[in-house]
């Protein structure tokens, strides 16, 4: 593995390479590190491991298309992308969504996004 990052996140994942895909074109992320059940993505300001949900526990989970989202997860990370008009034609074509609605926070503009699996995560557009 290379590099070291100050910070990170796992994503647990029935179907791992469709999530790594999905990730790697919403955020611009670099594959550092791959193997069977593990999959390390890397922006210079965080590392996202991406981790296969072992297979007994995988075919008990179903997900939906479009993916039902998991709206009561206790944490919700945010990413921030170039533009979020770019990365809503990329996650609706990758089988994920960015939400229309947004807001305006300090120097940015966030909106809701799930990725295929129905995780929720924000992203911020920066404004000048």
């Amino acid at each position: 593995m290379s590099g070291s990052a100050q910070a990170g996140l796992f994503v647990y994942a029935k179907d791992p390479i469709r999530m790594v895909v999905f990730y790697e074109s919403i955020l611009g992320m670099t594959r550092v590190h791959a193997s069977e059940d593990l999959v390390v993505l890397q922006s210079p300001q965080i590392q996202l491991l991406v981790h296969a949900i072992p297979a007994h526990i995988a075919e008990q989970i179903e997900i939906a298309i479009p993916p039902a989202l998991r709206e009561e997860a206790a944490l919700k990370f945010f990413f921030t992308v170039p533009s979020i008009a770019s990365a809503r034609q990329a996650a609706t074509a990758l089988g994920g969504m960015v939400m229309t609605q947004t807001w305006q926070g300090g120097g940015f503009i966030a909106c809701n996004a799930c990725d295929p699996e129905g995780n929720l995560f924000q992203l911020r557009e920066p404004v000048m």
